[in-house]
């Protein structure tokens, strides 16, 4: 097959993306060609340095000595909380024996912080959720800042980890870097099955003991969750940017395939090493066209929302400008490839049996519609993403997966679902958001109704029990930005007005919180911004005030008055659950178009 030009929208996209980052990318090229000059050579650190970083290595001390290989940092955010990073406990000890088998020594250079989503959702500690993206970007420089290493091993898999590691990385990108995930917990029950218990649950039709038992068929065992959600957006991103060893992403937990695929990273990484006859560095390989690529994948595969916060976040921390203009822009040209739960019915490990992310980027390069000429992490080049692994004997193979392997979860792009990508901006007198069109029906991409304005999501909840939301209506939930409450996500409002919607009822949401990767079928405004905090538009809206969401136009507007409206006052921050620690974050932050970060903020980036 002859593989087309690039798609004309990408590359118009792509050039305002060079155009406007061309001072901030220089800058950060500039840094990192000096921070590559000013780093110290080994042999050239005080011995007492020397003594205290060699002190823990044991058997490496001797290697580390004599100066002659790469010393690969490992910054890994492993715990046994999150399922999806407890596979990571073994992984630094196989990780040394690998780097000695090419002459380099590794070391655990520091951990990160890495907050499991699902355990806090509803719950207070999820207002800590989005500013533990930039706690683990800051762990990471912390991690780096002994200048002891020639590449960087970052293991992290889920919502904030992986965006966290990109931009704490980043700073050090005069370093080659790759990321080493660890796969997928294996299929629980069918997730249609999950959700219907949770609205069932929802109505007061099933209890508590259904409810667990549901949830604990679902997420059962070590790795990742295996819905299409932030997680699982992260490492299809990774693979879109030519940051993993090609085709990493989903292969399972405790198989062969998955250590020789990790066992692979350690022997490229130290190829990679600075002064060596590959030398890749990071600052290199995340350039425009890798974040392009990024946004070009979430769309393709109707991935997370969260992603249109962590996307800028990540192409700042490079000297990136990147939004949501881009982002749309780009949608309308980019096909939906994929339906993978919430947006289809089957999930991660039926997507990757299917073909996978080797699939969906042989589809994309043949249309023209993703940059083939990215530098990536692996020799062969970005060609070889299109690929899967296999073990031949002993042998780490890559091999054509073929035609989709399911023609209800993969489809060529010439042949795709729907004919834009996965999501779609708002715009109008309620601010600017984001809507995800894939997974949604398009029978309710416009919803026109009186709105019900909240403050929290269990005040919907209270509402929805009482009867009050029987109706038509745009629920409106707001000071749950950044700067309010640092923007938690917002999944406890799904199951109730899923219910309303299979009522009968024509319902949306708008909101300046999250949903992220885990959104389900109804229309949803989210990321709204400016947020209400501090006097936007949605803190003059009232109740029964007409409010029309409409993904067809593109508008998020009301009929109200606004101007002639006071502001609702701003709430008063909570504590408990160490939130006012991060009250500097909260202050500090930007908006959600920019990623929502005070770090960034507060460093000129």
């Amino acid at each position: 097959m002859t593989i087309k030009p690039l798609n004309d929208v990408i590359h118009r996209v792509t050039r305002r993306v060079i155009e406007n980052s061309r001072d901030g990318r220089a800058r950060y090229l500039e840094l990192m060609e000096r921070e590559l000059e000013r780093t110290p050579a080994r042999r050239d650190v005080a011995c007492s340095n020397l003594a205290h970083a060699y002190a823990g290595a044991e058997e490496d001390q001797q290697a580390l000595k004599t100066y002659v290989g790469p010393n690969l940092a490992i910054v890994t955010a492993y715990n046994d909380m999150l399922s999806a990073h407890q596979p990571y406990g073994r992984y630094p000890e196989r990780m040394k024996i690998w780097a000695r088998e090419v002459g380099a020594t590794a070391q655990v250079a520091g951990g990160t912080p890495a907050m499991c989503d699902g355990v806090t959702q509803g719950q207070d500690g999820m207002e800590l959720s989005l500013f533990s993206r930039d706690t683990i970007a800051l762990a990471t420089a912390v991690a780096l800042s002994h200048q002891m290493y020639d590449g960087m091993a970052l293991l992290g898999i889920c919502d904030k980890i992986v965006p966290g590691l990109v931009i704490g990385a980043l700073r050090f990108g005069h370093l080659p870097a790759i990321f080493v995930p660890s796969g997928p917990m294996p299929s629980g029950i069918p997730n249609k099955q999950k959700q219907a218990v949770r609205q069932l649950y929802a109505e007061g039709k099933a209890d508590r003991a259904q409810l667990l038992e549901s949830e604990i068929a679902s997420y059962h065992s070590p790795g990742t969750c295996t819905f299409y959600g932030t997680a699982n957006s992260n490492q299809m991103m990774m693979e879109m940017m030519g940051l993993h060893v090609p085709g990493a992403a989903f292969v399972p937990p405790g198989v062969s395939l998955r250590q020789e695929v990790t066992r692979a990273a350690v022997h490229r990484l130290a190829a990679m090493r600075p002064g060596g006859d590959d030398y890749r560095p990071m600052a290199r390989v995340v350039d425009e066209k890798a974040i392009v690529n990024a946004a070009i994948g979430l769309l393709a595969t109707g991935g997370s929302t969260n992603h249109a916060i962590h996307i800028p976040a990540m192409a700042r921390a490079a000297g990136i400008a990147f939004d949501w203009n881009d982002l749309a822009e780009l949608s309308s040209a980019v096909p939906l490839v994929a339906r993978v739960y919430p947006n289809g019915s089957g999930d991660v490990n039926q997507f990757h049996a299917a073909g996978g992310m080797g699939y969906v980027i042989g589809t994309l390069l043949d249309e023209g519609l993703a940059h083939g000429d990215i530098l990536t992490v692996w020799a062969e080049g970005f060609e070889t993403y299109s690929r899967e692994p296999k073990m031949t004997g002993d042998e780490l193979t890559w091999h054509d997966p073929g035609e989709s392997g399911d023609a209800e979860m993969l489809r060529p792009a010439a042949k795709p679902f729907q004919a834009d990508g996965g999501m779609r901006l708002l715009t109008g007198n309620l601010g600017r958001a984001c809507f995800k069109s894939s997974a949604v029906n398009p029978e309710r991409y416009t919803v026109e109704a009186p709105a019900r304005v909240f403050q929290t999501q269990h005040d919907v909840a209270q509402a929805f029990a009482k009867g009050e939301l029987d109706r038509d209506v745009v629920v409106v939930v707001r000071f749950q930005g950044p700067r309010a409450n640092g923007m938690p996500e917002l999944h406890k409002l799904t199951p109730p007005l899923g219910v309303l919607q299979d009522r009968g009822y024509r319902v949306a949401l708008v909101t300046d919180g999250r949903m992220s990767g885990a959104s389900g079928k109804v229309p949803a405004a989210i990321h709204c911004t400016p947020e209400a905090l501090g006097g936007g538009p949605l803190a003059r809206l009232r109740d029964g005030d007409m409010v029309k969401v409409c993904a067809v136009t593109g508008e998020l507007s009301t009929t109200a008055d606004l101007a002639s409206r006071d502001v609702t006052p701003d709430p008063r921050a909570d504590m408990g659950v160490g939130r006012e620690l991060f009250a500097m974050f909260r202050h500090l932050a930007d908006s959600a178009e920019r990623g929502g970060s005070a770090m960034l903020s507060e460093a000129g980036l």
